[in-house]
Parts: C-alpha cells; structure tokens; sequence
C-alpha cells in the first residue's frame, strides 16, 4: 500500500526542510516524524492529511472560493495557457540547472504543475517546486491535484521561507512583493513575472465593460517597477488568439475579476474566441 498524501508529503519537504524559515520567529525549521514543521522555539504548523501546511499566523479572508480555482484549473488544464507555460520553461531551462522555484500566488497550483511537468520531460533537469498562497481553498486544491511539490498557504509579509532558498520566482497575473523577492532569491537568481498586455482577455473586456475606461489597460506602471528592481530585464510578448469551446466560456468569466460581480446579463455565446495577450518580465538579482 502506498503512503499517504499526508507521509508522502512529509517525506519529501523533510529533503527540502533547509528552505523553511519560522514564519513566527525566523529560526530554521524541520520536519518530525509525526509530520509537523516546527522550530527552536517550538513554533508547530501541521502537515494536513492533502499534504499541505498552513503558515498563516493571522487570521484572513480571500476573495477567492473553491468554484473559482476549480474553474481556473480548467481553464488552464484546457490548454488556453499552453504558449505561456513553453516559454517560460524554456526560460528557466536556459539558467542551465536543477532549480528550486517558487510560484507566488500559486492558487490551485495548475501553472507551476505545468511548468514543472515540462521542465523535467522535455530536458534532463529536475525541479524542486513550490507554491504559496494566501487562499486556503486554493492551496487545498493544489494539494490534492499535484503531487511531489511543495504547497504551503501563507502571508508573504511573514514569510515561512529562508532567505536565498530560490533560483527562481514565479509571479503569475498576481501582486508581487519585490523586497521579499530579492531575500528569498539565491545570488544571480531570476523573476519571472507575468503581465497582461493591453489585447489580454479582450472579448470579456468588450463585453463586461463596453465603452468605458476599463476596455482599455495598459501596464506600463508595472513594468516601470519591475525594471527598479532589478537587472538585465528582459521582456517577451506573447500573443495569440484561441478558438474557445462555448462550455469553458462561463469557467473563464468566473476566474477572471471582470466577471465576479456583474449583475447585467452578458450573451456569453458572443465569445467565440479569447486573446492572450501577455508580458514576460524576466529580471536578474544583481
């Protein structure tokens, strides 16, 4: 009989307990064999039985619900987002190494279990993954969907990692922390952050927000940030427009901001096709 998710998982962050830091106090962290993270000063943050660890010290609510990452994890699986995911592996396998990333705002886990998939099939390099959010539900569902990474629910402002654990961040259409990038980055290390640009979405735009401010969007201010950060920024453009099945078209307008609270009726049979349209940001720690 195999392990548990719960051992299995315990096992395999016990090979990479050097990154944990205290979320509490900042001291390292190991992992027992009663499959609890704990430090010095006997700070204890359990391993649930789907295999994850919740590093909250506070209390938070999220605007993010389980339909939400349930539909996001459709949309992704679907395909809709294959370009980005090839590019950014080809990215990171141009460091030239193993890695250990880290996905910030990892959600239900679906873009970092694609990139490492096709990290580790398509190159003889593996990946130690790992994603943290500050949705429960979202993490919740990585864990029970992707095996063999690491998933953790925490605040990036209390951070349950070491400073210098990772080769490269991943920072995937959510808020970024860039002071805590920079300590959590290895020297030379890498983020990569992604961005819409200005075609991202544009149907659901045209449809949700029809002249108006909002059809429009640009991320110049972004950007801007992101080159003050860091150094040797690079930026590549994808886009593409992709024929969309009509039965994904609800599952996108759920996972998206622009559909959360609309109480107008919106004819979801005009969407036809979707446009991803998206900026790479890739930036050194100098």
């Amino acid at each position: 009989m195999g392990l548990s998710r719960k051992i299995a998982s315990a096992h395999y962050m016990t090979e990479q307990q050097s990154i944990f830091a205290c979320p509490v106090c900042g001291e390292k962290m190991k992992i027992t064999d009663q499959c609890v993270v704990t430090c010095e000063n006997h700070h204890t943050f359990d391993i649930a039985k789907q295999g994850y660890v919740n590093f909250m010290t506070h209390p938070t609510t999220s605007m993010y619900g389980k339909d939400l990452f349930e539909a996001r994890k459709q949309i992704i699986e679907s395909g809709l987002y294959a370009q980005l995911h090839h590019t950014v592996v080809e990215l990171l396998q141009s460091f030239g190494r193993d890695m250990t990333v880290l996905d910030t705002g990892c959600g239900e886990g679906s873009h970092l279990a694609k990139i490492k998939q096709q990290f580790e099939k398509t190159m003889d390099q593996k990946m130690v993954a790992v994603g943290i959010d500050i949705a429960k539900e979202g993490v919740v569902a990585a864990s029970r969907n992707y095996e063999g990474m690491i998933w953790c629910v925490g605040d990036l402002a209390k951070c349950p990692f070491q400073k210098s654990s990772f080769d490269a961040i991943l920072n995937i259409l959510s808020p970024a922390n860039y002071t805590e990038f920079k300590r959590l980055l290895k020297p030379n290390g890498w983020v990569v952050k992604v961005v819409p640009q200005s075609g991202y979405l544009y149907q659901l735009r045209e449809l949700f927000f029809a002249d108006s401010d909002k059809e429009s969007y640009s991320n110049a201010h972004t950007v801007d940030r992101f080159k003050e950060n860091f150094s040797d920024v690079t930026i590549k453009r994808i886009t593409q427009k992709v024929v969309i099945p009509q039965n994904l078209v609800p599952m996108l307008m759920h996972m998206t901001p622009m559909g959360w609270h609309q109480t107008t009726d919106i004819d979801q049979t005009k969407v036809k096709e979707i446009t991803i349209d998206l900026d790479i940001l890739v930036g050194k720690l100098s």
